[in-house]
């Protein structure tokens, strides 16, 4: 190995080249023969095609009753208790015959056999019946090298075990001669018609070596072979291991079609398509059929009974009948029925995967011409790929005899000289391929990327890597899973490079991961100062003052320190803090500029207070609520935080909920119409009889009534939640690509506004202004609640905007109040007063005009429902202060709006548990929740379970047996889930 020096400089090359972290994943991290086949993308989609395969078997397997009446579906628990003979056990049976004898596009003159195990299987099976040693003329050529040849060693057992079977066949019966048996000079090439007409072949097994050695035939092995076919096809035969050939065959259409149909095939379809139990099939030609039936008639060796293809005429002479192959477990497609019944005991469940398998991958795939296709596509993706790394090179040198479904792939990395360390920087990079990982000498764990398991290359073959390619696979993957394991072999390399140096006494010191601290950024000779421009407690204290503790608590917890009143001494202030300057008296321009306009404050919380254009904060903001328009900086670009160079951040959804509590109150202040006030009044003054009187105030209750609720905001949200548990009917009015939202969490959507009023007794309104048009000076929800709206409404109904003044047209609700349209309107909205000479301002005024004309009609508020609330204010305050430290001390960002500054990192959005849509953070923190993980876990399991089997039960009596043993459990776990995802905020629309 070489010195440290050239070690280190070589790691430091592998260091560099991986910085930009791993590639992008494969869409599967199978790339061994089976599991990949299913094409799910992880255990959730695993777990999800079960549930599609049980719903799939009970929708085309049904239970009938002795004169074919439809009794109900069988279920996976049915079928595998059940004894698998007669219906539907040969139902399933011949439905995957057909399946794959039509998908394949075998000859209906071909039939196909059936058997236990795999590919191995499926070849002794064909040995066993078509090679005799009976018969002196008929010599067998296997494309493989000879057995414990010199040039055969090196590919150890399994690739010598075809010909070693077929040589002891010979070798220990009676008229054996294994001299008949003959041997390929170069594996997996077919000689010349010529050349087997002179060895005197009657019989060519093509065992192939896609699987093992990546290699495929090429054209001309297969003109070859289908010449010598041709010659003699009454006595010429051929039997190919297709095992990797379905679906890789490329070779061209026409080559394809003669090949499947003049040849045997014999195939493990649990590799093929899918399944959980080993079996195989074998397409056989009729002149294969006609030479197994003249074998059978003198045996050369017995055949175990579970691998027999031929069966006695008459049962009872089992020894000395007549066999053929006319009962055996064999299908015929020009019939569409098995020949004999199955003789073997076979995983029922396995052939209704493989039909379900082999029908979900063609509606995927599409045809087998199709999967050729992809096959060849992808086999070109990968010369492409190793052309442009020269760290790869393909272990099959000749291109024509590359595989299609298989690829065989070294490294020739010029550091690595010596064998040993390169065997074992290739076994590290398997485990970063798949989900060990590699520990480094100092400690740090690399964790696995999971991307790629099973890629061992057999023993003997020119690869470090071997990956199943095939037409199955996407072509995306094919590029991710070469990038990643060009990756995975320098971060190997890595890791082996500083075992090397540990021993010369070079270490490294452990680096930042994923999972380890933030890097801070903050400057720790530096005080950074944050202005608090609003108040940050509604509450009053002792002293009659709006009560700021809970939010200084939480600032000195953090290892802040709170300042009451401006900077007065700013090089008193200690450095390496981060100081909060609590004015919530600001509110003039006039007072505001002179303490900001030359970024006197680092950064700024503020709710209310509008912040001037020329205030400076250079390290950002942040607004407590949602809306930041008052935040007028230009160091964010204004109140849309579009330009400018710090970031403009909010938090949205602390008062949502105040805000729709308080304009429920209000709806709750006249429906139910009970006039409480009237009926306190005459109960005190004694003037009310209880059995004479109490029919006289007749009411109505909420539940049942139509609600309709413009905007589907954290508010407009909030209120349809507490609507719906007063039991009334909601109606959600919002854009298009909120409907799936709205509708699974149980309201209705309506596609207008217009649409949602019709026939409403309730009408709230939660959309904002929106954005001002250039050209009009109007906001885009100004006026949004028209006349047409309101007249759509029931006689009698109640108006509620605790949004903003704007949204209402006053004149369209004048002429509804006059006519009685609308009985009563709860209105929240700013006014504002002239200090100097008492004028009123705001959205208001317009309103209290109609007070005066509908005295008692109008409830009017001076936009104060949700900032009046303490607890909302405080909590919006202290999420405000988080978000102010994780900028100055990391860069994150949180709640941004607008622009994401350079340098700075995006933390998505945080809201309250519940409140707005239900973001990657809160699914995190749900799912870090051990207890409450396995909680969801059980519940939903329970429910999938009992719903499932109540779906697939018909029969009246036996539901009722469910619902009596699992009813409570049912609701129990029902009442559990639902629950549990309200604690964790987990209901609502998603955001990611």
């Amino acid at each position: 190995m070489a010195n440290a020096e050239i070690l280190k400089a070589q790691r430091a090359q592998a260091l560099e080249l991986t910085r930009s972290g791993p590639p992008a994943r494969t869409s599967n991290s199978f790339f061994g023969v089976g599991p990949i086949t299913d094409g799910t993308l992880d255990e959730a989609d695993a777990r999800l095609l079960r549930f599609e395969f049980d719903n799939w078997l009970e929708k085309n397997y049904r239970k009938l009753d002795d004169r074919g009446a439809d009794l109900g579906p069988f279920t996976t628990a049915e079928v595998g208790r059940s004894m698998h003979r007669g219906y539907p056990a040969d139902k399933f049976l011949t439905d995957m015959m057909r399946e794959i004898h039509r998908y394949f596009e075998f000859p209906k003159a071909n039939k196909m056999a059936v058997g236990l195990g795999g590919g191995h299987s499926g070849f002794t099976v064909c040995a066993l019946h078509l090679v005799t040693a009976n018969d002196p003329a008929q010599h067998v050529y296997v494309d493989t090298l000879r057995p414990e040849s010199e040039a055969a060693k090196a590919g150890g057992f399994f690739r010598q075990s075809w010909g070693a079977q077929l040589i002891e066949m010979h070798r220990y019966a009676h008229q054996g001669d294994e001299s008949r048996i003959h041997f390929a000079e170069e594996e997996g090439a077919i000689p010349s018609a010529d050349a087997l007409e002179k060895m005197g072949v009657k019989l060519l097994i093509g065992v192939g070596h896609e699987t093992t050695g990546a290699t495929t035939y090429t054209a001309g092995d297969i003109a070859n072979l289908l010449e010598w076919l041709d010659r003699n096809p009454a006595e010429h035969h051929a039997v190919l291991d297709a095992t990797s050939m379905l679906g890789a065959m490329p070779w061209g259409a026409e080559a394809v079609d003669s090949l499947i149909a003049k040849c045997c095939m014999f195939m493990p379809f649990q590799k093929a398509i899918g399944g959980i139990s080993g079996y195989f099939v074998v397409s056989f030609t009729p002149q294969a059929l006609d030479l197994v039936e003249k074998n059978q008639k003198s045996p050369s060796w017995a055949i175990p009974r579970q691998l027999k293809i031929v069966a006695p005429v008459d049962p009872k002479r089992p020894l000395t009948g007549e066999r053929t192959v006319n009962v055996g477990p064999i299908y015929d497609p020009a019939q569409d029925k098995m020949l004999g019944g199955v003789i073997n005991t076979y995983s029922t469940l396995a052939f209704a995967e493989t039909t379900f398998g082999l029908l979900r991958s063609e509606k995927r795939l599409g045809s087998v011409s199709d999967l050729y296709q992809r096959s060849v596509r992808n086999r070109a993706a990968v010369n492409d790929w190793v052309a442009k790394h020269p760290l790869f090179e393909l272990g099959v040198v000749d291109p024509e005899r590359r595989g299609a479904a298989v690829t065989l792939l070294r490294i020739k990395d010029a550091d690595i000289t010596d064998p040993a360390i390169h065997a074992r920087i290739i076994a590290r990079s398997k485990q970063v391929l798949a989900y060990e990982g590699v520990t480094h000498p100092n400690g740090e764990h690399e964790r696995g990327l999971d991307v790629a398991r099973y890629v061992n290359a057999f023993p003997g073959t020119p690869g470090d890597y071997r990956a199943w390619i095939g037409g199955i696979r996407p072509l995306e993957d094919i590029d991710a899973l070469l990038d990643n394991l060009q990756y995975a072999y320098l971060r190997a390399k890595i890791v082996v490079l500083e075992e090397e140096l540990a021993k010369l006494g070079e270490t490294f010191p452990l680096g930042v991961g994923a999972g380890q601290e933030r890097v801070r950024r903050d400057d720790p000779d530096r005080a950074y100062k944050v202005l608090v421009a609003d108040l940050v407690g509604m509450r009053f204290n002792g002293d009659g003052e709006p009560d700021h503790e809970e939010v200084r608590r939480h600032v000195e917890a953090k290892g802040g320190i709170f300042h009451l009143g401006p900077i007065e001494d700013e090089a008193a202030l200690e450095n390496g803090r981060i100081h909060f300057f609590y004015q919530p008296d600001l509110s003039t321009e006039a007072e505001i500029l002179p303490q900001t306009d030359k970024g006197q404050y680092d950064a700024v919380i503020a709710a209310a207070t509008f912040l001037p254009k020329n205030s400076v904060f250079p390290l950002g903001g942040v607004r407590i609520g949602a809306g930041t328009g008052n935040m007028g900086s230009a160091s964010w670009g204004g109140g849309s935080g579009v330009g400018g160079e710090a970031p403009l951040m909010n938090t949205p959804s602390f008062n949502s909920r105040a805000t729709a509590q308080m304009a429920f109150k209000a709806l709750l202040k006249v429906a139910p119409d009970l006039k409480v006030d009237e009926l306190h009044r005459r109960v005190v003054a004694g003037e009310f009889d209880t059995g004479k009187h109490l029919r006289d105030f007749p009411t109505e209750k909420l539940e049942g009534r139509r609600i309709a609720v413009i905007g589907y905001g954290n508010i407009g949200r909030e209120l349809a939640k507490l609507a719906s548990a007063f039991g009334m009917k909601v109606a959600i009015h919002a854009r298009e690509h909120h409907r799936d939202w709205i509708e699974s969490e149980g309201f209705e959507y309506a596609a207008t506004a217009e649409q949602a009023a019709e026939g409403a007794h309730i009408l709230t309104v939660h959309t904002g202004l929106g954005p001002v048009d250039a050209g009009s000076g109007r906001f885009a929800n100004q006026s949004l609640v028209d006349t047409d709206i309101l007249n759509r409404l029931a006689d009698g109904a109640v108006l509620i905007n605790y949004d903003r003044g704007e949204v209402v047209d006053a004149d369209a609700l004048d002429a509804a109040l006059t006519t009685g349209r609308v009985s009563y309107a709860c209105i929240d909205a700013d006014l504002f007063r002239n200090a100097a000479d008492g004028t009123l301002s705001g959205p208001m005024v317009p309103y209290r005009a109609l007070e005066s004309r509908h005295p008692g009609k109008l409830e009017l508020l001076p936009h104060a429902a949700a900032d009046t609330d303490h607890p909302s204010r405080v909590e919006g305050a202290m999420q405000a202060v988080d978000q102010i430290f994780d900028v100055i001390h990391y860069g994150v960002v949180t709640n941004l709006k607008g622009d994401l500054p350079a340098g700075y990192v995006n933390a998505g959005a945080r809201t309250v548990n519940g409140i707005g849509a239900v973001t990657g953070g809160t699914l995190a923190r749900a799912v870090a929740d051990e207890a409450s993980l396995r909680q969801a876990r059980e519940a939903a399991e329970a429910l999938a379970a009992i719903w499932g089997a109540l779906s697939s039960t018909t029969d009246p009596d036996r539901r009722a047996t469910l619902m009596q043993r699992h009813g409570a459990a049912l609701v129990r776990h029902t009442n559990r889930y639902a629950a549990l995802t309200e604690r964790l905020g987990l209901r609502g629309p998603y955001a990611g």
